[in-house]
């Protein structure tokens, strides 16, 4: 009986927690797990010395390591391709953030606008709709052109059709 209410207190602090965690920011919540799993880990550690069994966990240490020195030589021998691999992958994701940033609306002028699409001020729709057409098709992402170019060209047609 004393279980079943040990159980129903753990998941009534553990549903206000996570209530409580949806509300803090992400470097908040970080914070907060790396001292819960820090804690963890010092009672995990606690208890095994508390109950004898600090032993098995240095045996299993050990096996770790004994693990990691027979692995050294492949990682040696593949470590230059891995990085390679590790570099194109950070960057490709370092790449990926930056050029998804596109301008907003309201921080281009009339003027710049048309200096985007490279129209004069007297240009019409259809003209601004066919200098729009010309530049994506070369400039498209898809097509070897930026996102960025691609977001200016896009957001000068918008502005330009709205005014």
């Amino acid at each position: 009986m004393i279980r079943i209410y040990l159980l129903l207190i753990v998941i009534v602090i553990a549903y206000f927690a996570l209530r409580r965690l949806k509300r803090t920011s992400p470097d908040l919540v970080a914070k907060y797990f790396r001292t819960v799993g820090l804690g963890a880990v010092g009672l995990i550690l606690l208890y095994f010395f508390a109950t004898g069994r600090l032993n098995g966990l240095f045996a299993g240490f050990g096996l770790l390591v004994a693990f990691v020195l027979r692995l050294m030589p492949t990682l040696i021998r593949y470590g230059p391709q891995l990085h390679l691999l590790w570099t194109k992958f950070s960057g490709a994701k370092q790449s990926s953030s930056h050029t998804r940033e596109a301008p907003t609306s309201s921080t281009m002028t009339i003027a710049e606008a048309y200096q985007v699409l490279g129209l004069q001020a007297c240009a019409t729709e259809d003209d601004i709709i066919g200098a729009h057409r010309k530049l994506m098709q070369k400039l498209h992402p898809d097509r070897g052109g930026s996102d960025y170019l691609a977001a200016k060209i896009n957001s000068a047609k918008k502005i330009l059709l709205s005014k």
